[in-house]
C-alpha cells in the first residue's frame, strides 16, 4: 500500500501505529478529519489477515465516522482504532491500558469508544490511562453499552423509510430480514417483533440465534440464505461489504436499512440499488445512535437528551431521501453531500 497516496485519496489527516511487545498490542489509529472537532470513533479488535487489510479497514471506518458525526449534528470529526488480535483470546488489561497510554499521547485529537470486538469494560481499562475515551460503564458515570440507542436509531430510520415509501410509519406486518444476531441484531429483532413485524434472521453463531428464538417469534434461515428471503426490508446488522456484485441480484426487498457499517462494498453498488428501485438508507445515518450516545458522555451524560437526539435520525434520513429524489441521485450520494456541506460551512467560519 502506498500509504500517503491512500491518505490523499480521502483526505485523511493522520495514521499512527502503536506496538507494545510485552502487552501484545498491535494497533492503528486513523484520524480522518477534525474540522468539526476532535476525532471520535470506535476501537475495533479483529484478527486481520494482514496489516494492509487492517489499515484499509481503519481508513474506511474513520471516514464514515466523520460523515456520521456531521450528519448527526455533532461537533466531532471521525477517527477509528483497529487492534490486531482475536477478541476472544487476546484481550488483557495490559493490552487496553497500553492502548490508553498511546491514545493519551495524541493529546485529545482522538477520543476512543467501544467498537466491534470490544466492550465497555475494555473502555474502562483505557480510561485508567487517558481521559480521551467514552463509552465507559454506566456504573462509573459513563453512557454504557451504546447498542440500545443504536437500535432505537435504526427503528427510527426504518420508520422513515416506511413513511417515505408508503406514507405510514407502521412496521406491523412488515417483512424484515435481519442479517446478524449480535448485540444490535438481536435487540432489533426483539423490538420489531414487539411492533408486529414478521422477522427472519440469520447468523453464523448458533448460540446467538438460540438466544433470539427462545424469546421472540422469528423465522431462522441459514447464513447465506438471508439474501434470498422475500421481504420488504433487508437489514444488515453484522459485517460490512454485504451489498456487493454477488448479492444485489439475489435481494428480494424494497429497502436496505440496517446497523452495519460500510454496507456497500463499492459505491457502484449504491448506484445499482438505485437503478433497481431499492431504497437504501445510508448506513452512517441510520446507525448513528451509538455515536450520539457516546458523544453525549463528553458533556456529562444525560440518557433522555441522548435519546431525543437519536430520535432526530428519522428527520435527517427523510431529508436525505427527499434530496436524493429531488436531485435524481442515489441516496448514498445525497448523504455524502449533506455531510460535506456541513463540514464546508463550518470550515468557512473557521477560516474567516
Amino acid at each position: 500500500m502506498d500509504l500517503f497516496e491512500r491518505l490523499k485519496q480521502d483526505c485523511h489527516e493522520q495514521v499512527v501505529f502503536f506496538r507494545d511487545l510485552q502487552a501484545g498490542l498491535r494497533a492503528i489509529v486513523v484520524i480522518h478529519n477534525t474540522t468539526l472537532g476532535p476525532a471520535m470513533g470506535g476501537v475495533k479488535m479483529s484478527g486481520y489477515g494482514c496489516e494492509d487489510e487492517a489499515i484499509e479497514d481503519a481508513l474506511k471506518l474513520s471516514k464514515i465516522l466523520t460523515y456520521k458525526a456531521a450528519c448527526a449534528g455533532l461537533n466531532f470529526g471521525g477517527g477509528h482504532t483497529v487492534v490486531i488480535g482475536d477478541p476472544k483470546t487476546d484481550k488483557s488489561e495490559a493490552l487496553f491500558r497500553s492502548l490508553g497510554r498511546f491514545i493519551d499521547g495524541l493529546g485529545g485529537r482522538y477520543i476512543a469508544a467501544e467498537g466491534v470486538g470490544t466492550t465497555v469494560e475494555d473502555m474502562d481499562y483505557i480510561r485508567m490511562e487517558t481521559a480521551h475515551v467514552a463509552g465507559i460503564p454506566s456504573s462509573k458515570g459513563g453512557s454504557g453499552d451504546p447498542s440500545p440507542l443504536c437500535v432505537f436509531g435504526v427503528l427510527r430510520g426504518l420508520e422513515a423509510c416506511q413513511v417515505f415509501l408508503t406514507g405510514s410509519d407502521s412496521l406491523e406486518g412488515v417483512k424484515i430480514a435481519i442479517q446478524g444476531a449480535g448485540r444490535v441484531g438481536s435487540r432489533l429483532a426483539a423490538a420489531l417483533t414487539a411492533k408486529g413485524a414478521a422477522v427472519t434472521i440469520a447468523d453464523v453463531d448458533a448460540e446467538a440465534i438460540g438466544r433470539v428464538t427462545s424469546k421472540h417469534p422469528v423465522k431462522v434461515v441459514e447464513t447465506e440464505e438471508i439474501y434470498d428471503v422475500d421481504c420488504d426490508i433487508f437489514s444488515p446488522c453484522a459485517l460490512g461489504g454485504v451489498i456487493n456484485d454477488d448479492t444485489i441480484g439475489r435481494l428480494k426487498c424494497k429497502v436496505v436499512a440496517g446497523s452495519a457499517n460500510n454496507q456497500l462494498a463499492e459505491e457502484r453498488n449504491g448506484d445499482e440499488l438505485d437503478r433497481r428501485g431499492i431504497l437504501y438508507a445510508p448506513d452512517y445515518i441510520i446507525n448513528s445512535g451509538g455515536l450520539i450516545n457516546v458523544a453525549e458522555e463528553i458533556h456529562g451524560y444525560d440518557s433522555e437528551r441522548a435519546r431525543r437526539k437519536t430520535a432526530g435520525i428519522r428527520d435527517v434520513l427523510l431529508t436525505i431521501l427527499q434530496a436524493a429524489r429531488d436531485n435524481r441521485i442515489p441516496t448514498y450520494k445525497a448523504a455524502d453531500r449533506f455531510a460535506e456541506d456541513r463540514i464546508e460551512r463550518i470550515a468557512r467560519i473557521r477560516r474567516s
